[in-house]
């Protein structure tokens, strides 16, 4: 696989829509559950552990068998009942399955007809996992940058949020990666059976997004 691919993923100008969300953070702050950069670190830890127990095994699936999206999506919309979450995890599997159809045409547009003419769901892990694996990515490259993905993510919002400046989020994105590789450790070898969401109240927070007086984010 070319390094290039990969950095050009990540690269936070890649429109994957992941910014427009805050995966529950912003009602958690609003609520009172998460102050100052404490309160943020400790939220990215929970929700790289909820990461890693829920959609990184659907990610490693669906990288490991890219033909079989369609029950993999299917049965990731079904785990999804909140509509937020559902919402949330659709518009950027949708949003990263047009960045890449457009920028690797010969590799993704396939995949991106079949997800159109069956009508999928098009969630966030499965369409990352199937995607990566048509670039050639290898299955754990695929989880590490679905993870930071998730970590970055969350970091750009509450910097967006006012929780920390730009320098303790940098700070805070530079511990995680030791918390990121004890989910690796735990989470990589994970089946599909073994999905599960974990974290009950990162659910909850998800759900009340739409509730929020004002706010910045979908999610």
């Amino acid at each position: 696989m070319d390094d290039w691919i990969l950095w050009q993923l990540a690269d936070s100008a890649f429109p994957s829509g992941g910014f427009a969300h805050s995966a529950g953070l912003e009602a958690a702050t609003q609520l009172g559950e998460v102050v100052g950069p404490d309160g943020l670190e400790k939220f990215v830890t929970r929700s790289l552990w909820q990461a890693g127990a829920f959609a990184l095994p659907i990610l490693t699936e669906a990288h490991s068998e890219p033909e079989a999206i369609t029950p993999i999506d299917r049965l990731c919309d079904a785990m999804t009942p909140s509509h937020v979450q559902n919402r949330a995890s659709r518009a950027q599997g949708q949003a990263l399955l047009r960045a890449a159809a457009a920028a690797f045409p010969e590799a993704i547009e396939a995949l991106a007809s079949r997800v159109r003419l069956e009508r999928l769901p098009g969630h966030f892990a499965p369409i990352a996992g199937a995607v990566l694996r048509k670039l050639g990515v290898t299955q754990v490259r695929a989880q590490r940058l679905f993870l930071f993905l998730t970590l970055r993510g969350l970091v750009s919002a509450g910097v967006r949020l006012g929780l920390v400046g730009p320098l303790q989020g940098q700070a805070i994105e530079a511990r995680a990666p030791a918390v990121a590789e004890q989910v690796l450790a735990e989470c990589s070898s994970k089946n599909l059976d073994a999905a599960a969401q974990v974290d009950p109240l990162l659910e909850l927070l998800q759900g009340h997004q739409e509730r929020l007086y004002s706010r910045l984010f979908q999610s």
